[in-house]
């Protein structure tokens, strides 16, 4: 098992959700993650690609050099951020041109790029670092009782040529890591569909509608919360969530959850811990059953 990782945050999570972040070093902690701080790191590059491809390689190339220097895999919170660095990574271990062309550039800052670490979205490392049995075994509160669904995100397992530990149109890394938390993890109707979040800077209003779609069907099976693994899908449900409510004149009240709550709620850790009060919606009464549940059992 490996349990050293340079922690690559991205632009987006110590940002705009830091609960995230807070939760995550929680739990890894727990699991015997060490996490080291990547020094210098830029963006993974993804949002520049349809202005600039080489500017896109450019930057994930660097950061991938400086984790290189430190002798540690990454590991990211991001889906976007991990698939940007897997890509990057095959791309220039694959084309001797191309990365001669891409460490040109680096070699102004004193850097080159070898090939020779591995970039893993935290998804990929609970499921092949640590393992389900492990996790299974940090339960000290199983979520009996608590009903949910999970949201992967488009770009957690695609393109699957660089994501080939689960089959995307058919996840079940994420459903697997929730029971084992002793949550039931519900089937819905288009559980893969996107969040509508990449929609956003086309029109705002199929955006809302793509997110109202899914939060419908998650309403439908009465999940009490919805689960993520990526910041923007996140931000897409936790921040609109209200909005929607209100421009569609319906009532949700589902909490939005990062995986890594909801696995530190098992774990024991409190909700102050795990940064239950960044969220958008609040989840009072999802802790509220859980404390009870547990003085029962006491």
């Amino acid at each position: 098992m490996t349990n050293k990782y340079l922690i690559f945050l991205g632009c987006a999570v110590p940002y705009r959700v830091l609960s995230y972040e807070i939760s995550s070093r929680k739990v890894l902690a727990k699991l015997g993650i060490e996490l080291v701080e990547m020094p210098e790191f830029n963006c993974c590059g993804l949002p520049f690609d349809p202005v600039s491809h080489e500017t896109m390689l450019i930057l994930a190339a660097k950061n991938l050099a400086l984790a290189e220097q430190e002798g540690l895999n990454i590991l990211t919170l991001c889906p976007g951020c991990a698939g940007t660095l897997k890509k990057v990574n095959k791309m220039l271990n694959d084309d001797p041109s191309l990365r001669e062309q891409i460490n040109s550039h680096l070699k102004e800052a004193g850097l080159e790029f070898k090939g020779s670490v591995e970039t893993k979205h935290i998804l990929q490392l609970l499921r092949e670092d640590v393992g389900f049995d492990k996790i299974k075994a940090s339960v000290v509160k199983p979520l009996t009782n608590l009903k949910v669904a999970e949201h992967n995100g488009c770009h957690v397992l695609r393109p699957k040529k660089y994501f080939d530990y689960d089959d995307p149109e058919d996840p079940q890394t994420l459903k697997r890591l929730i029971e084992a938390t002793g949550a039931t993890c519900l089937d819905y109707m288009d559980e893969t569909e996107c969040c509508g979040a990449p929609s956003v800077g086309v029109s705002d209003k199929i955006a809302l509608q793509l997110a109202r779609d899914k939060l419908s069907h998650i309403k439908m099976v009465n999940a009490q919360a919805l689960i993520t693994v990526c910041p923007f899908c996140h931000i897409m449900y936790d921040t609109n969530e209200l909005r929607i409510e209100k421009t569609f004149n319906e009532v949700y009240g589902i909490p939005i959850l990062h995986y890594p709550q909801l696995l530190g709620l098992a774990m024991g850790l409190t909700p102050e811990e795990l940064a239950f009060g960044d969220l958008r919606v609040k989840a009072q009464n999802i802790i509220q059953q859980l404390t009870q549940g547990a003085n029962k059992c006491e």
